[in-house]
């Protein structure tokens, strides 16, 4: 939960620019985010400065920097140690470690989200058709699934970013769903198998009902379970692989912010034990929280049945 909020909230915890003000008699609220151009938005700095009536005032976000932003005062801080300016420091680049933090967990949430919602598409549908219809769709789709599994996902994805010499968070989320779905189409098709033979399905068989309709109305309903547990556990799977390849140079690009970048760059920076301790603290949270929560609906789901 916490990351979630986060996540939807990054712009109004951690920002170099004001949540609201009053200066001159002008009221503007959240100006970096309603306002149409951003980039001449006043900043926390001109917005403190501007403050000279006895009516003006500046309302500054809990954490007053942007994740990108690398200079504060006229005066870039080098890998600060955590203090009273910077609550967990600074990187390499003079980034406010928590605001990083912060703005990362967007970019986990959207990779791992987004992934998993690819790849329940994919994997449901392929399932499902295979285990319905049987003959050459079932033969087709075991084929591609035997193919794609032959391969260690990690390194294909990481072969895949390489060749590709871009990085992006939809270029991500595509190759992490489109190289995943393997496992939840296993369980789809198994499930689905077993549920054809239930006799509501039979009744709905003999009526007459068109196949797809079968499908998608009677038979799908009732073998989704393992597939909404495996989705639980591959958001985390997915946040772990964006923080590594992160880590490697091969995840979201630079001015995007990612838990595995501040790892990196307390790889290449010996001493500064705050660019690896925090992220590493709110990856392993993040992680365990999300495999709990998929533990929890798995023991619901065996008990429901």
């Amino acid at each position: 939960c916490l990351v979630s909020a986060a996540a939807l909230s990054a712009d109004l915890l951690a920002s170099d620019q004001p949540l609201a003000y009053r200066l001159k008699g002008e009221l503007r609220i959240l100006p970096g985010i309603l306002d149409g151009n951003t980039a001449d938005a006043m900043d926390n700095e001109t917005a403190l400065a501007s403050v000279r009536e006895p009516d003006d005032w500046v309302l500054l976000p809990p954490v007053p920097y942007g994740p990108n932003q690398t200079k504060i005062g006229g005066q870039v801080r080098w890998l600060s140690p955590p203090g009273k300016t910077h609550i967990l420091g600074t990187d390499d680049k003079g980034r406010d470690v928590l605001a990083r933090l912060i703005h990362g967990a967007r970019s986990a949430l959207l990779v791992g989200l987004g992934s998993v919602a690819l790849f329940l598409l994919v994997a449901i549908l392929l399932g499902a058709i295979a285990g319905y219809f049987g003959g050459v769709a079932d033969r087709i789709a075991l084929r591609l699934i035997e193919t794609l599994s032959s391969f260690p996902s990690f390194f294909l994805i990481l072969a895949l970013q390489g060749l590709l010499g871009t990085t992006s968070l939809l270029q991500l989320i595509l190759i992490i769903g489109l190289t995943r779905w393997t496992d939840v189409a296993r369980l789809t098709r198994a499930e689905v198998l077993r549920v054809v033979n239930e006799d509501y399905v039979l009744a709905a068989r003999a009526l007459g009902l068109r196949q797809w309709r079968i499908l998608f109305r009677h038979v799908l309903p009732g073998a989704l379970e393992p597939a909404l547990v495996a989705s639980t556990f591959g958001v985390a799977s997915a946040i772990l692989v964006e923080s590594t390849l992160s880590f490697l140079g091969y995840g979201v690009p630079e001015t995007t912010s990612s838990w595995g970048q501040l790892i990196g760059d307390a790889f290449n920076n010996d001493g500064c034990y705050w660019l690896s301790i925090y992220p590493g603290m709110v990856l392993f949270c993040t992680i365990l929280s999300i495999n709990l929560v998929g533990e929890g609906l798995r023991d619901a789901l065996d008990t429901s049945r």
